[in-house]
């Protein structure tokens, strides 16, 4: 992945599908590049104006996006990643493209954004639409930052900085007015945009930004400033004090949900796995996605599959992901053991998330009538063959953000795959999504609810998947809750920000979950190997007594300042001022 720092924040330029992101905040065209007088004439180039918001400023945050959603939170084993032993520092390379994949979408956004307001010529409705469009990735992108970084700079408009030559000294804002401009932002966005999508290809519109706005209100009702502290010096980081969380936040994120649920028109989609699959990419249940393409510059596909998936699970040579998988405690979590022969399947999600031994796909490997996990790693398949060994200590793979080989990729997107490149869209939000966050806001402060609307959104929910939990509940818990979000997201780079929501309100009990986990891998990955090795040549699966998981690492040092990802040191080079304490913002003179 390229890699950028964290100048970009003020490159500003005219975003068109065909134009790649500046690498350096002094890279700003000059007005003769690019003349809005002559582009966003038609409904055509105001969508093309804003497609690229959908892939390419977001393409160098895809490794942070999983390294921190799953390996930081335990859900995924990375071998001696300091993401997965809580060792992460400023120099970290993805930690770095991260936050410069984020500034960039924020400017890319606002530039597009302020383009579109000047320009003449297109229907209104379209182009309030891509406005809208605009500003709903402009809030996402500050979403991650403060659940990310904590306190950061509030650069509502890029070129505001170069013009008062300021982009060098720009004080960090306080959480909570990153948490109000956020709201802000996609309350402005709701105005804009319709209630449906009138392209039908996954554009957002307005119940996509009413579901994020929904997650940012749960988000925000457990920060409070008054139980912060801000921590200054070398390390820049948040310690936060256990209270209640905020009733009428909590009362916003329900309200939001609710009228996604009961008016956008949208419903789950009836089996899981196929959410996943590049046919059911555009579907009603995804809200928000980024829109990978293979067809266009480098930096518009996704790249996901290179880091996860096995060595030759693909055409191309670049598949690194065999050495790592879906963590011991993930599998505890869905009731599975990867040194039993014996797969559970109670729940469909855990198939669609990790693959174990005797697990067959039908949707990889279309051409060849279906994959085998064991056979693939043992014996292989015509132009697919593995190391021909087990690599991965925790004895899973990956199956979220795979698309499988290239003629899966032609049947699923009438496209060819490449080098770190395919179609196959990440999602961000969906709908079951919401369904939680009604439920938690309902919940509050209670510890449980018998709310009849909210049990029976988690029932449908969980239903889908475990066929067997066929009985509307009548009272659920914030424990059923906080496990039913960690099943349906696996894997889906989300469940550390639920982490970092648990300790705006609970540090402790985030705390002390992170250092219960099951972390590491197994003890000897060669008696694995040939545990699977005999299970798929001969039948026979028997355990060695010494083959056990490795408890003899000493377990994570999860702290207060483990909750704050440190800012990269290229950005703290670039701003001194982002290592001092916050100041307050002042949202009044925010205008669009």
């Amino acid at each position: 992945m390229k890699k950028i720092n964290f100048k970009t924040l003020a490159c500003a330029a005219l975003m068109t599908a065909a134009l790649s992101s500046c690498s350096d905040y002094l890279d700003c065209p000059t007005e003769d590049a690019y003349n809005t007088s002559s582009y966003y004439k038609d409904a055509a180039q105001c969508r093309a104006g804003v497609n690229y918001l959908y892939n390419s400023p977001w393409y160098d945050f895809q490794r942070g996006f999983f390294k921190v959603g799953e390996v930081l939170s335990g859900n995924y084993y990375w071998g001696a990643s300091p993401y997965l032993n809580f060792t992460l520092n400023g120099s970290d390379e993805d930690l770095a493209n991260m936050s410069a994949s984020l500034w960039s979408v924020n400017t890319h956004a606002t530039t597009v954004y302020n383009n579109l307001k000047n320009a003449t010529g297109a229907p209104d409705d379209v182009k309030k639409a891509c406005m809208g469009e605009c500003l709903t990735w402009k809030a996402f992108a500050y979403f991650y930052l403060v659940r990310s970084f904590g306190s950061v700079p509030i650069i509502h408009n890029p070129i505001d900085i170069i013009n008062a030559q300021q982009a060098t000294n720009v004080h960090k804002a306080k959480i909570s007015n990153v948490y109000d401009y956020i709201i802000k932002v996609l309350e402005e966005a709701i105005t804009l945009l319709p209630e449906r999508d009138a392209t039908g290809k996954g554009r957002i519109d307005k119940y996509c930004a009413e579901a994020l706005l929904a997650k940012v209100y749960l988000t925000k009702s457990g920060y409070s400033e008054e139980s912060t502290k801000y921590n200054t010096g070398t390390y820049s980081y948040i310690t936060c004090t256990a209270h209640k969380r905020n009733q009428a936040d909590l009362d916003k994120a329900a309200q939001y949900a609710l009228d996604v649920i009961e008016n956008s028109g949208r419903s789950l989609e009836p089996v899981y796995s196929d959410l996943f699959r590049g046919d059911h990419n555009v579907c009603g249940e995804n809200l928000i996605s980024w829109a990978w393409s293979t067809q266009g510059n480098w930096t518009m596909q996704n790249s996901l599959q290179s880091d996860l998936a096995m060595k030759g699970f693909d055409e191309y040579g670049d598949n690194w992901g065999e050495y790592n998988g879906p963590s011991v405690d993930l599998q505890d979590a869905f009731g599975e053991n990867a040194l039993s022969s014996n797969r559970m399947n109670i729940d469909d999600r855990r198939k669609a998330t990790m693959m174990l031994p005797g697990d067959k796909y039908d949707y990889f490997y279309t051409d060849c009538g279906g994959f085998d996990y064991l056979k693939f790693i043992y014996n292989g398949y015509e132009d697919h063959k593995s190391g021909g060994q087990l690599y991965s200590p925790t004895g899973a793979g990956a199956v979220k953000h795979l698309y499988g080989d290239n003629a899966d990729h032609i049947k699923y997107f009438q496209t060819a795959a490449g080098n770190m490149k395919s179609a196959l869209w990440t999602h961000l939000l969906r709908l079951s999504d919401v369904y939680l966050i009604y439920y938690e806001a309902k919940i509050g402060n209670n510890g449980s609810t018998n709310d009849p609307k909210a049990c029976n959104l988690f029932y449908q929910v969980r239903h889908r998947s475990v066929k067997s939990y066929d009985k509307d509940p009548s009272t659920l818990t914030w424990e059923d809750v906080w496990k039913e979000r960690r099943l349906e997201f696996a894997c889906e780079g989300d469940r550390w920000y639920d982490f970092v929501r648990r300790y705006y309100y609970d540090p402790q009990g985030a705390i002390n979950e992170l250092k219960s986990q099951r972390r590491n891998g197994y003890n000897d990955t060669d008696a694995i190997d040939e545990l699977y090795k005999n299970y798929y040549q001969n039948g026979t699966w028997t355990v060695p007594s010494s083959l056990k998981y490795d408890d003899t690492t000493t377990a994570p040092n999860v702290t207060d300042r483990s909750f704050t990802l440190p800012l990269p040191s290229s950005d703290v080079i670039f701003n001194p001022l982002l290592m001092e304490a916050p100041e307050e913002y002042d949202l009044s003179g925010i205008t669009f």
